[in-house]
């Protein structure tokens, strides 16, 4: 690999172990929950929510705040998405916590729980359904919660 070659890709790495071998993380993990990220907008889309996808960390923009700020039938949810091994950071827990502090609903998804959280939506369409009853039968919405870094 030519140093050229190397410093187009380092915009996409986050570890250069020497100027010949790259560890891309980004090929990974961060494809893995784009991926993902894919996979919920298009549901999302496909049930008639409006979203949009939030990029925080830049210079004009706030950190921590969920990926997805979702509404659906006058539900506010905050999802923050995690590739199978992501974590969370403090600032993102806090502003879940934030959010369901306000009456929305704040939620760590992972691709293990992408059924759960398709269920949790199907509750959501009925009107009887009571926030209290989904944080007990989705764990999503509150596990989160517990997590201390």
């Amino acid at each position: 690999m030519t140093h050229r070659q190397i410093q187009r890709m380092a915009g996409r790495c986050w570890l250069c172990l020497t100027g010949k071998q790259l560890s891309f993380i980004w090929g990974v993990s961060m494809a893995a929950e784009k991926n993902f990220e894919e996979k919920v907008k298009r549901f999302l889309k496909d049930r008639g929510a409006w979203f949009i996808k939030y990029w925080g960390g830049g210079g004009f923009t706030k950190s921590g705040i969920p990926d997805l700020l979702v509404c659906y039938r006058g539900h506010f949810l905050g999802i923050e998405l995690k590739g199978p091994r992501g974590q969370p950071s403090d600032l993102q827990l806090y502003h879940l916590r934030q959010i369901d502090q306000a009456g929305g609903y704040g939620i760590l998804l992972y691709p293990k729980d992408y059924e759960m959280f398709q269920r949790f939506m199907d509750c959501l369409d009925s009107s009887k359904t009571m926030k209290t009853d989904l944080c007990e039968k989705f764990p999503f919405l509150t596990g989160w919660q517990i997590k201390n870094h």
